[in-house]
């Protein structure tokens, strides 16, 4: 039997005992964003070299995107956790947002009808 998919709620709490039980406590907050710009970097080389017009070198082929995004989830919960930022009520109600505010913006886009 597989584990049951974990919500928002759950990955910050996941976080947080991680961060406390193996990882001692928290970088600051300028550490993590340095971090997470550092980990978004890394997505970046894989996707333009992947799926870009740049060649992928060797050592790059390797590399896992799955992970590589995980890598920045993990930032981002870390900074939602030491903030004291909800996540998932923060993404209830951005994608309450967007829907609301795009719900005819991309069904009216000619650049996105095939």
């Amino acid at each position: 039997m597989s584990e049951p998919i974990k919500g928002i709620t759950e990955v910050q709490q996941e976080v947080d005992k991680w961060i406390k039980e193996v990882g001692v406590r928290y970088f600051n907050e300028l550490t993590n964003m340095a971090q997470l710009t550092e980990e978004v970097g890394e997505v970046a080389r894989i996707i333009a070299r992947r799926y870009g017009e740049q060649s992928e070198k060797e050592s790059d082929k390797s590399k896992d995107l799955g992970e590589e995004l995980a890598d920045v989830m993990f930032v981002v919960v870390c900074l939602a956790n030491q903030t004291g930022i909800d996540l998932q009520d923060a993404w209830d109600k951005k994608m309450a947002k967007k829907t609301n505010r795009d719900k005819d913006r991309h069904q009216n886009n000619e650049k996105l009808k095939s």
